[in-house]
């Protein structure tokens, strides 16, 4: 997996293949136990008799737990990094599944998700920084790759639910423990190739970022600006995870397992749209994938409701594409604007991105109590609109030189 160690400069000048499809297998594997969680949401609804409000709370502390710590860990890891910490954060993630594998309560379900939460907050903004790490320069396409892994271990989870949980029960979770192990293992080889990286950056000059010259009070509003797409996105998608089964078993009247398969559909489109919006990126500029991403999917979120069920699937498929393209353009954009804290900034947009998704869940799960879930998806249809935020974002172009530096010498 990792390049020779007798060739340094090539960690700077090319992209390490190898250890990007690592990274991303291990954070497939992380976010199909992830996914499981709002995958048997219809099993457990029944099982402990919940409201929707109590669907939505599950996902709150699972979301909250894995939002807090992220920001604080990418920080630490910026000034020290720790090459083997994601086998902590997969550990986390194991003792999680087997919680879940064994709750018999509600109370024990909310203590099982957040430990599957906490496995989240130590394991992405450090292999955020690795994926950086191993990008060659090509950041977009890097994180593309990365985030690939996520999402489509998201899109595989509701498919093993329907092939798996619901046919064998609850019990057959335990199954699933096998998934974390196989990450560790995965995880094993990447951390030797960032220790390996760590040390030799660290006997060298490196790349350090130049600044770009954008004013402190424009780089803090576009954070903002991008912190407020990153709502709308993951609001939206929220009621997608969370409730896009319940709305077609109550709409369309789909068993459990039929709905799990749309949804399966609909976060495979979204794993493909994330592969796209990275490169993209790289190549015309990351603000135009902005831009096109969050609000080029509103005409067909504010069709979805009115549709029929083909035209569900095919609508769904379509948004999962393009809302999904967003992410990694977002994530690489706030990372130039703030240069030199890959980590923090990585932390900073996961947490908050898993932060909004619980919260969202939770509220539209109370709103769903007091109305209906045909009527949070006619709500959350406008959400995309706020993607015209884009438009006050600045143009950022970041150029690097060669340069030792204090972050060098710790290899940061």
């Amino acid at each position: 997996m990792a390049a020779p160690a007798n060739r340094p400069s090539a960690f700077a000048q090319r992209t390490v293949i190898s250890v990007l499809i690592g990274i991303s297998v291990s954070h497939m594997l992380n976010d199909i136990v992830q996914s499981l969680i709002p995958a048997i949401y219809p099993i457990v609804k029944d099982k402990f008799a919940l409201s929707f409000t109590q669907i939505g709370l599950i996902t709150l502390c699972f979301q909250l737990t894995a939002s807090i710590l992220q920001p604080f860990v990418g920080r630490y890891t910026d000034k020290h990094p720790q090459p083997y910490s994601l086998i902590l954060g997969m550990g986390f993630t194991l003792a999680g599944i087997l919680a879940l594998w064994g709750a018999g309560s509600y109370i024990a379900l909310l203590g099982a998700v957040m430990l599957v939460g906490m496995g989240s907050s130590i394991f992405h903004p450090e292999s955020s920084r690795i994926a950086n790490a191993a990008s060659g320069g090509k950041r977009g396409l890097a994180q593309s790759v990365f985030q690939l892994g996520g999402t489509f271990g998201s899109s595989v989870g509701p498919l093993l639910a329907a092939l798996i949980v619901v046919p064998f029960g609850l019990n057959s979770l335990g199954w699933f423990a096998v998934i974390p192990i196989i990450g560790i293992l995965v995880l094993l080889r990447v951390g030797k190739w960032y220790k390996r990286t760590s040390a030799i950056r660290a006997r060298r000059p490196t790349k350090v970022p130049v600044p770009h010259g954008i004013p402190r009070v424009t780089v803090r509003r576009s954070i903002v600006i991008l912190l407020v797409l990153v709502f709308s996105k993951q609001f939206y998608l929220a009621s997608m995870s969370s409730y896009y089964t319940f709305y077609l078993i109550g709409k369309f009247g789909l068993s459990v397992q039929d709905a799990q398969i749309h949804l399966f559909i609909f976060l495979f489109a979204a794993a493909l749209g994330t592969l796209i919006g990275g490169p993209i990126g790289d190549r015309y500029g990351r603000k135009y994938v902005i831009w096109f991403s969050i609000l080029g999917s509103a005409p067909f979120t504010l069709l979805l409701p009115h549709a029929g069920l083909m035209w569900t699937g095919i609508l769904a498929a379509i948004i999962g594409l393009v809302l999904s393209s967003a992410f990694s353009a977002i994530l690489v954009y706030a990372q130039e604007l703030v240069p030199g804290k890959v980590g923090m900034i990585s932390g900073l947009f996961y947490g908050f991105s898993f932060g909004m998704a619980g919260i969202g869940s939770a509220f539209l799960g109370a709103l769903a109590d007091h109305t209906s879930i045909d009527f949070i998806f006619h709500v959350c249809a406008f959400l995309p609109l706020i993607g015209l935020a884009a438009t006050f974002l600045p143009r950022v172009h970041e150029r690097y030189l060669l340069a030792p530096s204090a972050t060098s010498r710790r290899g940061s």
